[in-house]
């Protein structure tokens, strides 16, 4: 009997050691939602972003590929930031969803029996991500074509090491979009070209200002079309007077300007000898 006392009274001293021990949980009110849950994507590099900031708790990012089960990156878990960078978790086709949950921090209670979350809209990296503006440069080949030489855009994705390029990930689905106009003329012609290389043969003698962006056909609206690039202007060729309006007519106006000359020189000299001719005065009459 005073064994079972004895065990009975350790028993209850050790429970009540940890319920002294033991810090009593806080109560919290209620858990704010998520807003604008944004995808923010720029040449593959894929951020997540929401608000407001938190206060007294955290934020957790799930996200799932249509038709598959939800992952979380170990970065966006009881998080207090209101991004998440997602760029290496998220294939480049596939279809993605996320939701951001409102959650306690440790130690504390809420109220609410399911967290509260928002789900953002659909994102494909292929056809939503903003491809940024190419670089290019112009070169005058040796029968007076323009040159213009596109450097595809570098992406946030690896490969092997490597960064990849739009054109790594597009292949034969990326176009360019030219568009060139005489420098100083507000008319502009627009070319699509598949390479990277492309010349043009124009006015000689005229600067002809370029722009470049990239274009996916297989994407929808405004989305086919990257962000245009700053505009370069080729260089104006200066001609001489002889390249310019060739023999003949330079000539021709040299014998017409000498003509000019002689003509004006033999007038002088005939004024001068009519100036220099002595005048004879009439003799007076006596009466």
């Amino acid at each position: 009997m005073k064994s079972n006392t004895v065990i009975f009274s350790a028993l209850f001293l050790t429970w009540l050691t940890l319920v002294n021990g033991s810090p009593a949980p806080l109560k919290v009110g209620k858990l704010t939602k998520a807003t604008n849950v944004t995808w923010l994507s720029y040449n593959f590099k894929t951020i997540l972003s929401w608000g407001p900031k938190p206060v007294n708790y955290t934020y957790t990012v799930e996200f799932s590929r249509v038709g598959k089960d939800k992952q979380r990156n170990p970065h966006c878990i009881e998080t207090t930031e209101t991004e998440c960078d997602l760029t290496n978790e998220l294939e480049n086709k596939g279809v993605y969803t996320a939701e951001v949950l409102s959650e306690t921090l440790r130690g504390m209670v809420s109220d609410h029996v399911e967290l509260p979350y928002t789900r953002s809209k659909t994102f494909c990296p292929y056809n939503d991500t903003l491809i940024g503006r190419p670089e290019f440069s112009l070169t005058m080949s040796k029968d007076k074509k323009i040159v213009l030489i596109i450097r595809d855009p570098i992406t946030a994705k690896h490969k092997n090491g490597n960064y990849m390029t739009i054109r790594d990930i597009f292949k034969k689905n990326l176009k360019y979009q030219i568009s060139y106009n005489k420098a100083g003329s507000t008319g502009k012609k627009i070319r699509i070209v598949d390479g990277s290389k492309e010349e043009f043969k124009l006015d000689e003698g005229q600067s002809y200002c370029f722009s470049v962006a990239a274009y996916i056909p297989s994407r929808k609206g405004d989305k086919m079309n990257g962000e245009w690039s700053l505009p370069k202007c080729s260089p104006q060729e200066h001609k001489t007077l002889f390249d310019e309006y060739g023999l003949p007519v330079i000539g021709g106006a040299a014998l017409i300007i000498l003509a000019f000359v002689i003509a004006v020189i033999v007038l002088i000299v005939v004024c001068c000898k009519r100036a220099q001719r002595p005048t004879t005065l009439p003799k007076e009459t006596v009466v």
